[in-house]
This record gives C-alpha cells, sequence and structure tokens, in this order.
C-alpha cells in the first residue's frame, strides 16, 4: 500500500472537536494520483512505485516527459515523484492505478514535506537570531553584523560554514509528526493540525510519519 501522496496546500483554517476546542488546521487538497512507472530492483536497484499529479495541457511539458505519457496512453501529469516500497508491494499496483486520500485515516501521524517560503537575501540576524552589536555607544554602521569572522595568522582564512548573510528559506522542508484531524475522502482534503512548509497552494508530499512519537 503507497505511504505517500501529493496535494496542494490550500491555506489555514480551524474547526472544533466534539469538546468544543478550537482546532487550527492546514486544508490540502491531496490526490488523486497516478501511478506511472513501478521501480523494480533488477533494473532500479531499489523498489518503489512513481505518482503523478495534477493534468495539465501536454504542450506545457518538454518533448521527452510529453513522450512517457504519450507512449502509456496517459493523460499528461504535471508533478512526478517516487515512493519506495517493498517490492511486495509494488507488485500489488499496475501502471494507471489511482492513489487517494483513503490511504490515510483521522488521528495518525504524518510527515508532510515541502520548500519553505523564500524570504530572499537576508543578514545574519534575520537569518539566525544573531544578537547584533551595541546601538549606542559610537557604533556606526555595524549594529546588525556578524562582528570579525576572520583568522590570525593560522589558519588564516574563513572556516567553511561560517555563518554569514545569504539566501533564507525556499528549501525542502520536512515537517514531522503532525497529527492527520480529518480526511475528507468525497473532496479529496486532509486536514492537518497546525502549519506546513510552503505558500499557499504551493506542492506538498504527505506520507505516513516515520518516526512516530508517543
Amino acid at each position: 500500500m503507497s505511504t505517500a501522496i501529493l496535494g496542494r496546500k490550500k491555506g489555514m483554517t480551524q474547526i472544533f472537536d466534539d469538546d468544543g476546542n478550537c482546532i487550527p488546521v492546514t486544508v490540502v487538497e491531496a490526490g488523486p494520483c497516478v501511478v506511472v512507472n513501478k521501480l523494480t530492483e533488477p533494473r532500479n536497484k531499489y523498489s518503489g512505485i512513481q505518482i503523478g499529479f495534477e493534468q495539465v495541457d501536454g504542450r506545457r511539458l518538454n518533448k521527452p516527459r510529453r513522450g512517457v505519457f504519450e507512449k502509456l496512453d496517459m493523460a499528461p501529469l504535471r508533478n512526478l515523484r517516487e515512493i519506495r516500497l517493498p517490492a511486495e508491494q509494488v507488485d500489488k499496483y499496475k501502471v494507471g492505478d489511482t492513489i487517494d486520500v483513503s490511504i490515510f485515516s483521522a488521528g495518525e501521524k504524518i510527515d508532510v514535506i515541502g520548500t519553505s517560503k523564500g524570504k530572499g537575501y537576508q543578514g545574519v540576524v534575520k537569518r539566525f537570531g544573531f544578537k547584533g552589536n551595541t546601538k549606542t555607544r559610537g557604533t556606526h554602521e555595524v549594529r546588525r553584523h556578524p562582528g570579525s569572522i576572520g583568522m590570525c595568522e593560522a589558519p588564516g582564512r574563513v572556516l567553511k560554514g561560517t555563518k554569514l548573510p545569504g539566501q533564507l528559506g525556499n528549501k525542502r522542508v520536512t515537517v514531522q509528526n503532525l497529527r492527520l484531524v480529518k480526511v475528507d475522502a468525497e473532496r479529496n482534503l486532509l486536514l492537518i493540525r497546525g502549519a506546513v512548509p510552503g505558500g499557499s497552494n504551493g506542492l506538498v508530499m504527505i506520507r505516513k510519519a516515520i518516526k512516530v512519537h508517543s
């Protein structure tokens, strides 16, 4: 059985449980996804399935990608991802099978993988939480600077990995052990407690939790 599905983050809202408690949730429109390929040990060195999500006009795909779907006699799909599975589970699938939110159940723990919001080029105060320099007593133009990054005679260089200004966000982020509050199979919706990576309409992968905490 597949352990993951692709979806689009639709935004946040709140729902109330049976006791009247307000629960903040993120709404994700997940699937349905189509099995595009089966990966086997002899050919790919690992086993799994490749799933596709969101139909798209074939003219928006490059020729190699378009040819894959023409060969399969399948509607072109915008997003493709691989899910590793044991060989015995891969054998249960056929190319063209559909995977929907029914693989999940309310109350279980899940991991959500997405791309965080890009915040552009930022300094060390915002990027790493540096305290910064003093604001008074003659401090000039260095209030939010990182301070000295150089060395003395040895080793005489800036060490690799030194925290410096640079790109903030726009990275692959995995948030683990989120609780799935509700599964709406009719509308292909998952309601996940708390926030998930990325902005509205961002592509996310929802999988069953790997490191389940009690």
